[in-house]
């Protein structure tokens, strides 16, 4: 009988699947979230958020980005209030194409990107397909090579595992959830905001797992550095001194990309936009600079 509930679980699990929710946009044939701050006429800033995550971890520094730019989010693939399909491509270029459609969607000719983690390689993965779009590109805790992320404990393998990530996908409960966040943050005990607790209950089990799996398929095929070693617009690479998901001395990496400027900001760990969004902020802001210039 055991068996029986545990396989029924599993189907039912691993079919759920979702539209998007309220106002969304078609982009390279799926339904996304897409959001809008400050100026259309203005220069574009594009934020791209990491998995499990949604436009909203940019909030803190949107406000003070809108001022001068046309601030452009957007809720991946599977994240947020965008579509969670089961029969989608879920990979980085994928995501990119849904990017830059985005970007055609709007009129956007060039823009300065900045992605958080997987958004970094999403970012990343937009430069290699349509470098025109690109004026200068952000990596903000957006680990360069498979062997410099840290290890996340037992519990990091139990959702990809079948039958078992079936059951616990099922029985998460917000306190679990937030464990699980807890070293995306520089310390435990981070007052983590309830909408990034209920970014990762929007998320399926498929979409979920599709995007991890997605994401070091891209860093085992090329590391980032080497995917923008012939890069022609600025690069700022920004860890968390004490980020606790890739070890911070990798970021070391992106100093051979050309044009390129790394800075470490002491006192956070893996989400600066959140613990750090002055910081965060102002060397955005820079970078938007140096790709004006």
């Amino acid at each position: 009988m055991v068996g029986v509930l545990l396989g029924g679980n599993t189907v039912l699990v691993g079919r759920q699947e979702s539209p998007a929710t309220g106002p969304s946009v078609s982009l390279a044939g799926q339904d996304i979230l897409l959001r809008e701050d400050g100026d259309r006429g203005a220069p574009a800033i594009v934020l791209i958020h990491g998995l499990a995550a949604s436009g909203r971890w940019w909030d803190e520094v949107v406000p003070d980005l809108a001022r001068n730019h046309h601030v452009i989010r957007l809720d991946l693939l599977g994240h947020g209030d965008s579509a969670k399909p089961n029969d989608a491509d879920y990979s980085m270029q994928a995501q990119a194409r849904i990017v830059a459609a985005a970007l055609d969607h709007l009129g956007v000719r060039r823009a300065v990107v900045v992605g958080h983690s997987t958004g970094g390689w999403v970012a990343t993965a937009l430069y290699e397909q349509r470098p025109e779009l690109v004026a200068g590109l952000g990596l903000i805790g957006t680990g360069p090579r498979m062997d410099a992320y840290l290890p996340q404990g037992a519990a990091s393998n139990v959702l990809p595992t079948p039958v078992v990530g079936h059951l616990a996908w099922r029985l998460r409960t917000d306190g679990l959830i937030r464990k699980s966040m807890e070293t995306g943050f520089s310390r435990p005990g981070f007052d983590i905001p309830q909408a990034l607790v209920d970014d990762v209950r929007t998320m399926t089990y498929h979409s979920f797992t599709a995007s991890n799996d997605a994401t070091d398929t891209y860093l085992a095929e090329r590391t980032v550095p080497a995917r923008l070693r012939d890069l022609d617009v600025p690069l700022l690479a920004i860890f968390g001194e004490e980020d606790r998901r890739w070890d911070p001395t990798s970021a070391d990496d992106y100093r051979s990309v050309p044009d390129s400027r790394v800075e470490l900001i002491a006192d956070v760990g893996h989400s600066p936009m959140l613990e750090a969004p002055g910081q965060t902020t102002d060397l955005v802001l820079r970078l938007a600079s140096r790709a004006a210039r």
